[in-house]
């Protein structure tokens, strides 16, 4: 490989290694959530209202330091700002705690690919907005979504199921919750760029839960490994995770960044399996493969 070649390569390693970084990090960050929650007592509205906060506030900042951006300029346009306060709570907020509230009642790495059903759900709204029938790749897709959802909620029994209610729940909730929060916000990340968005996303999510559960009203239990935790899930789950992501961007392009995303799944359920002992059977690995798939099969159609 000549220097030249070697040169034009390196800016497209970088965006890989970057977007796996935070793929990564975010399927950490659940499975470290989950030991917060089931051995350490943590509460999801705890956890949730301090994660939006703190992360909010650093991405703003990031945006108002690094970026050069004046992160109060989207009060400027009543619109934008109310568009902005609905997907701070019904997007932002509803995503994460929805997300949470999956991994409190069963498991980091079913919750995980429970929200990969978004991709699924985001197909059929555009086949009803155009008011089109789905394509062949889409019918493929929704096919493997449905087939591996019931078996990585059921077993492959169809008289049982393999999680609690809650949880089964709280993870279509999930899916549903990052639908929209993949769809509302276009027009603002056209206008007001990834940062601002997000980083006022999360600060208004996160004010707003604080009427709910105020970040002081605490519960759970204070050591060493859960204070370490917490700073997993805030700073490397949630912030540098987001900023590699964003970065990646520059380097590769998004459908690639979106396909290379899928190890957030693999490594929630690997961890959990690894480290947590969640028992996973190979029917539930298959359901969960299912599921994935359909992310490689959506991204080859919009290509």
């Amino acid at each position: 490989m000549s220097t030249r070649s070697a040169v034009l390569s390196y800016p497209r390693t970088k965006g890989i290694i970057l977007v796996l970084m935070a793929a990564i990090f975010w399927g950490v960050s659940g499975t470290v959530a989950q030991y917060l929650f089931h051995q350490q007592g943590f509460s999801t509205n705890w956890l949730v209202v301090t994660r939006l906060l703190i992360a909010g506030m650093g991405l703003l900042l990031y945006a108002q330091l690094v970026g050069k951006q004046n992160i109060l300029s989207v009060k400027k346009n009543k619109k934008d700002f109310f568009r902005l306060v609905v997907f701070g709570i019904v997007g932002m907020l509803g995503v994460q705690y929805t997300y949470f509230a999956a991994i409190e009642h069963g498991n980091a790495a079913t919750a995980t690919v429970l929200q990969y059903l978004a991709p699924v759900l985001i197909a059929i709204y555009f086949c009803i907005r155009a008011k089109s029938l789905p394509v062949k790749h889409e019918v493929i897709a929704i096919i493997l979504a449905l087939s591996g959802t019931f078996l990585l909620v059921t077993k492959g029994n169809i008289q049982t199921l393999a999680i609690s209610g809650p949880a089964l729940a709280w993870g279509l909730l999930s899916a549903f919750a990052l639908a929209f929060y993949t769809l509302y916000p276009r027009s603002l990340l056209s206008k007001w760029g990834t940062t601002l968005t997000v980083g006022w996303g999360m600060m208004i999510g996160g004010i707003g839960f604080c009427f709910i559960h105020p970040p002081w009203k605490f519960e759970g239990n204070w050591s060493p490994a859960s204070f370490l935790a917490v700073v997993f899930v805030v700073i490397f789950g949630t912030l540098l995770a987001f900023l590699f992501y964003m970065e990646s961007m520059k380097y590769i392009k998004a459908s690639e960044a979106s396909l290379l995303a899928c190890a957030e799944p693999l490594s929630a359920a690997f961890l959990a399996v690894a480290w947590l002992h969640v028992p996973f059977s190979v029917v539930e690995w298959m359901g969960s493969l299912s599921i994935i798939a359909t992310i490689f099969i959506l991204s080859a159609v919009k290509r």
